[in-house]
């Protein structure tokens, strides 16, 4: 039924375990995987027309949806690269990815290139792709930043996106200092983006790191979590399979002021510094974000 090119089925058909049956299902929620990420790195794909034409559907649609707000804009500079990073929420659905994506295009309109770099499974997804998503990596960012088109980075990823619900107020990056070292590489101001909500979309319980491990999803599809999570329809999910509605929690999303990297640290930034000073604003923001939420999704 797969091809055996598929990493997902190739390993259930070699294991001779009762996780057999797991593997099985993951491989046929998301078909040919490996097909998907021999192909190119969609960088190509982004499409101003499409973006021009979908984007005064979708973003009301998920606005109000989601009664999202997104404040600070102006923060992001009029022109130019830029290294836009956020903290993730929300598992697979990356509601705080569609919601700003879509705020930056009704802000800036939708012939100013810009690039989200994502998992290569949600960068191969057709529609992201047009809107600009691309699989995460240092070059596809630097060719993005010779565009002059900002980018969007998530250093927490997986681990982040998909912590417990009772994270939702904390910034988790999990040490990934990487887009320090590409920022300053590519000699690109920060400009931090912050959001709150997304972990109340659904019930996130666990990251179960230890299972992803023993399972070696992390060889396979680049997966180092599999978190339970209940959500509807189907109750229980694992990995957000087989599949969840995003309860309409109310997403805020704040765009900080940009740091000048060398004008603030100096000619030879010290990366720890530049991490710590990057995730404790943030921090600082996303208290006082959740400072003025009442209620869980409500908001």
């Amino acid at each position: 039924m797969f091809p055996m090119r598929n990493p997902l089925l190739q390993l259930a058909r070699r294991a001779p375990t009762p996780v057999d049956a797991f593997l099985q299902i993951v491989a046929s929620v998301l078909g040919d995987t490996a097909g998907m990420l021999s192909g190119d790195d969609n960088f190509d794909a982004w499409d101003a027309e499409h973006i021009a034409r979908t984007l005064p559907v979708l973003n009301p649609l998920l606005s109000t949806y989601f009664r999202s707000e997104v404040r600070g804009m102006e923060n992001v500079p009029a022109s130019g690269p830029v290294l836009l990073v956020g903290n993730h929420s929300g598992g697979t659905m990356i509601v705080d990815t569609f919601l700003f994506t879509f705020a930056f295009y009704d802000h800036f309109g939708p012939d100013r290139r810009f690039h989200q770099l994502a998992h290569d499974i949600a960068a191969r997804i057709p529609g992201l792709r047009r809107y600009g998503t691309i699989v995460a990596s240092h070059d596809n960012a630097r060719r993005a930043f010779a565009e002059g088109a900002p980018v969007l980075v998530y250093p927490g990823g997986d681990y982040e996106t998909f912590r417990p619900s009772w994270h939702s107020d904390q910034v988790e990056f999990g040490e990934r200092k990487g887009f320090v070292r590409l920022a300053l590489e590519a000699g690109v101001s920060i400009v931090p983006v912050v959001s709150i909500g997304g972990q109340e979309t659904g019930l996130f319980l666990t990251r179960a790191e230890r299972v992803a491990r023993a399972l070696r999803l992390d060889q396979i599809a680049r997966i180092k979590v599999l978190p339970i999570s209940i959500g509807p329809p189907f109750g229980i999910n694992l990995l957000d399979l087989p599949g969840r509605i995003p309860l309409p929690a109310k997403i805020t999303i704040e765009v900080l002021p940009q740091i000048a990297l060398h004008q603030q640290f100096g000619e030879n930034p010290d990366i720890d510094a530049v991490y710590d000073h990057v995730t404790t604003v943030m921090q600082e923001a996303l208290d006082r974000l959740d400072e003025e939420r009442t209620l869980p999704v409500i908001g």
